[in-house]
């Protein structure tokens, strides 16, 4: 029996990751013993701190909802060979967006409210996507650059809010008021956080793969990324298509925010998007920008974050060292990519090692 063509390929990209995974935990394991802890032991709790009971398993899904959205619309513009990197600034302003509908139409049935947040958190996070594809398909200016530069823009933004007019009324610490009830996203399991979300994340990955792999404009989006001149010759608006893909992107991440306002947190709370837009970027790399990669890749990393801090709690080992792991796994998957001549994904690697290493 044959094996599928696509299986066949999504097999063969698995390996890379796969093996920088290996290298980095052994890597970690000799750090780890420096500290004289048994790599053995730290690790068992760090699995058992994701996958011990199902409470924990719950949190590494509420942790994998923003990272696996967040890291397909990062895929969709990196396909497009539009190296974005404003998924943070895109969940903020998806978050905020989402507070206000879910406070100023909290009138509204959940019925009708939920979709409206959805839609206002894409909206929100696909406006903040179009400014620097609209000014690098106008101006030429740097993707790269103008998204770094919108993330402090959202940032700042949200804390102005927060603390000025969408202040919670007679509160002291600066976060919004709490959005309506009929706003919130509806628990799956009673007695933990896990929301709906993680259905709209999985429901986006179809999506994203019919778009990117079955349909004409995801056909062209690719073709722009592989080889612009190539694409304006067979008539293809590359500029138009550069546009489209970094909406899509943002409107994702911008989802990605309304999760974790509407399923979470209730309110804006600075900060609230707790570096997923950065470690998006990672989850994308290591996925291979295929969305089902990126499913696998997301579950890999949420495991990481929630286990990590079970693994502080039995070993005290720093939760830094987690962060090590992890951006060995991003360097050794950067080595398989320039080992196979693939080094277009290679220059945001530098501004996420960085800014890990800040963190």
């Amino acid at each position: 029996m044959e094996i599928p063509s696509e299986v066949r390929k999504l097999a063969i990209a698995a390996v890379p990751p796969i093996v920088a995974i290996v290298l980095a935990f052994l890597l970690g394991s000799i750090l780890i013993f420096a500290v004289g802890v048994s790599p053995i032991v730290a690790y068992r709790s760090m699995l058992d701190g994701a996958f011990g009971n199902i409470k924990s398993f719950t949190e590494v899904l509420v942790k994998m909802y923003p990272l696996l959205l967040a890291g397909l619309g990062i895929s969709i513009a990196f396909t497009a060979g539009a190296i974005s990197v404003g998924a943070e600034g895109q969940i903020l302003m998806g978050g905020l967006a989402t507070a206000f509908v879910g406070t100023y139409l909290g009138f509204l049935p959940a019925p009708l409210l939920i979709p409206i947040s959805i839609m206002a958190g894409f909206l929100a996070g696909a406006v903040w996507g179009i400014i620097p594809g609209y000014l690098f398909a106008k101006k030429g200016l740097s993707v790269v650059i103008n998204t770094i530069m919108l993330n402090y823009i959202a940032h700042y933004l949200v804390n102005f809010f927060i603390n000025g007019p969408f202040k919670e009324p007679g509160g002291y610490y600066p976060q919004s008021p709490r959005i309506s009830e009929n706003a919130y996203w509806p628990s799956i399991i009673p007695g933990t956080r896990l929301h709906i979300g993680i259905f709209v994340a999985l429901v986006a990955v179809i999506c994203v793969y019919i778009l990117m792999k079955h349909t004409p404009l995801g056909v062209k989006i690719s073709s722009v990324g592989v080889n612009q001149k190539a694409s304006r010759y067979m008539g293809i608006k590359v500029e138009k298509m550069i546009i489209i893909a970094l909406a899509f992107s943002g409107g994702l991440a911008g989802i990605a925010g309304a999760g974790e306002i509407a399923g979470i947190h209730h309110r804006v709370l600075s900060g609230f998007s707790s570096n997923y837009g950065w470690d998006a970027i990672a989850v994308a790399l290591l996925g291979k920008l295929h969305p089902f990669g990126i499913v696998l890749s997301a579950l890999f990393w949420a495991a990481l974050r929630v286990g990590a801090n079970n693994m502080q709690r039995v070993t005290q080992i720093p939760v830094s060292l987690v962060v090590t792991i992890q951006a060995l796994t991003i360097f050794f998957v950067l080595i398989s990519e320039m080992w196979q001549h693939k080094g277009k994904l290679a220059s945001v690697t530098h501004t996420f090692l960085k800014r890990k290493s800040i963190s």
